[in-house]
């Protein structure tokens, strides 16, 4: 009888292991790097090194887990989170490796205005510098972003992410209400039809099995918006388009912007982690 308890015990930890993997293994991709085969992104000739990445946008659930509090505007565990700034995204990143046992990746000092940001609007412009060998959550730079939207090395050269037709893979302004919209963008139109956030992973993923990356929310990306390699600006970028924004806004190679205190009810983030 006690062998039996013990082995019943092993196959319920064996079981309890397998099921966390199989969730990490779930919720995250092994994107492995190379050279961009997109020809419809901005970078033709850019290496790009493995990282795994969120499958899907973070959501209010996983916020609220290492935040303590759910600023969204339409509210719902399996909706992404909205209405965070670039600020929140980076403490989220650093606080969620804590929790889970990873080398916080970015040093934050808000008592020091990041002399590189040249924003006339962002009251808070801490300086954020990177933690060297850090293994923690962190945001995406642009061409990491870019080239997991586009598929990385199982890339079809799709305009959005996973398809040539934008309502198979996007919600955005014309499909994310009670009925499809036509005719030119009118936000009073876009209000009365109830459009908002949907939840995760609704649409088809891309070639790399990953959701939402065109449309939904737009998601905050590391770099200053600008030159490709800019060290300095106004803005951050942002990609992929959300429920608000234009059919063009969902494409791949689309760079939106937004100041890094901006904050939005289509603005939300994925995570990512070096392999």
């Amino acid at each position: 009888m006690r062998k039996l308890l013990i082995s019943l015990l092993i196959v319920v930890v064996i079981s309890a292991c397998s099921q966390e993997k199989a969730e990490h293994k779930d919720t995250y991709v092994l994107v492995k790097g190379g050279t961009f085969i997109n020809t419809n992104s901005n970078y033709k000739s850019t290496t790009i090194s493995n990282f795994y990445i969120g499958q899907y946008e973070v959501t209010q659930k996983e916020w609220v887990e290492i935040m303590g509090s759910n600023p969204s505007a339409f509210k719902g565990d399996n909706l992404p989170v909205e209405m965070v700034n670039w600020y929140d995204v980076i403490d989220y990143c650093n606080k969620r490796s804590i929790k889970e046992g990873f080398k916080p990746y970015y040093n934050i000092d808000k008592n020091k205005k990041d002399p590189n940001n040249k924003s006339d609007n962002d009251n808070l412009k801490w300086t954020v510098t990177l933690n060297a060998g850090a293994n923690g959550y962190r945001l995406p730079t642009e061409a990491e972003w870019e080239y997991a939207a586009s598929g990385g090395q199982l890339s079809k050269s799709y305009i959005y992410s996973g398809s040539n037709k934008a309502d198979e893979v996007a919600w955005y302004w014309q499909n994310a209400g009670d009925k499809y919209l036509s005719g030119d963008w009118n936000w009073p139109i876009i209000e009365n039809n109830h459009n908002k956030t949907k939840s995760i992973g609704g649409k088809k993923p891309n070639e790399l099995g990953l959701y939402d990356m065109s449309g939904n929310v737009r998601e905050w990306c590391w770099n200053w918006y600008g030159d490709i390699d800019s060290n300095s600006g106004s803005f951050r970028v942002v990609k992929g388009g959300g429920w608000i924004g234009g059919i063009s806004n969902n494409e791949i190679s689309f760079r939106g912007k937004f100041e890094a205190n901006g904050m939005g009810p289509d603005q939300g983030f994925r995570v990512i982690r070096g392999e």
